[in-house]
């Protein structure tokens, strides 16, 4: 019990430091991770001529229909970048009018949503390995889903559609090989 409690107020406050540092996933340490969602929409909106961050995140489209703008965009991603970006844009997008302001001014990415791979940075490995824990498992949405119903996994501060960013990206981008972790992340 006192693990679990002590668990919790690292993950806690050590998210909370990650998030408003603005660091999640920015981290070198991470690198050999896919990218996530929000790191290929700021990609992306780079590569979107005279569309803004804040145009592109004001958007409600489907899967489909952000693979579309994402491939006119004349994108060299390959297919589970592809999907990465868009199974967070389509969960993830559009933003509250107050970030689209904010990205209206600054354009800073990392005001949009948290995408997997920051959610599995801040989350997975204060309790168990990021490699044996996270890193190395081939589980299905509904499989990655599914970890949030264990005692332990359930009290993980994150939202509905922050669980489902984190399944989707984790479900199209796990598990890595064995070769692509740096040696000291492993175990």
């Amino acid at each position: 019990m006192m693990r679990r409690l002590r668990c919790q107020g690292l993950i806690l406050g050590f998210s909370a430091f990650l998030a408003a540092a603005g660091v999640l996933a920015q981290d070198d340490q991470f690198a050999f991770m896919p990218a996530g969602g929000r790191a290929l929409l700021a990609d992306l909106s780079g590569q979107a001529g005279a569309e803004t961050l804040a145009e592109i995140a004001a958007r409600d489209q489907s899967i489909e229909d952000w693979q579309t703008w994402a491939k006119s965009q004349g994108t060299d991603l390959d297919d589970k970048a592809l999907a990465t970006f868009a199974g967070y844009a389509e969960l993830n997008l559009p933003v509250g009018e107050d970030v689209l302001s904010a990205l209206a001014e600054s354009g800073d990415a990392t005001l949009l949503p948290a995408d997997g791979k920051d959610l599995a940075i801040a989350q997975c490995q204060f309790c168990h390995s990021l490699f044996s824990g996270y890193l190395m498992h081939d589980r299905d949405e509904i499989g990655w889903t599914g970890t949030f119903k264990s005692p332990f996994h359930s009290e993980i501060p994150m939202s509905e559609v922050e669980r489902d960013t984190f399944a989707r990206y984790s479900a199209i981008n796990m598990p890595l090989r064995f070769e692509d972790v740096p040696p000291e992340l492993r175990f």
